[in-house]
């Protein structure tokens, strides 16, 4: 479960629930980092509880860019952070793939 791309340890696991028949997903995590542990927090409010294809329709750099994340986190601690948001859309294409999640 160890997000790879960050300089931090950082753990996201994501659990898929069907709700009303369409598959959702929600997600924990944990860092050996305060900071990344906040930045976790911003993710897990963002995405959690969404289906597959709401977590893929959100523009996760236009929404964190209004948050103006990116003037007080450094290149490092972007990079990590966008590689969270990628492990979290990995994981709702993966889900959205399966033929249970897509209807089938």
């Amino acid at each position: 479960h160890k997000v790879q791309g960050c300089v931090s340890q950082v753990w996201l696991v994501s659990e898929p629930k069907v709700e009303e028949g369409t598959p959702h997903l929600y997600f924990r995590g944990d860092s050996d980092a305060h900071i990344v542990k906040g930045l976790i927090a911003v993710l897990l409010r963002l995405y959690n509880g969404k289906t597959p294809d709401d977590i893929l329709a959100i523009d996760a750099k236009g929404v964190l860019g209004q948050l103006g994340l990116n003037e007080h986190l450094s290149p490092q601690r972007s990079n990590g952070l966008y590689s969270m948001v990628g492990r979290i859309r990995a994981d709702a294409q993966s889900l959205a793939a399966q033929p249970q999640a897509a209807g089938a």
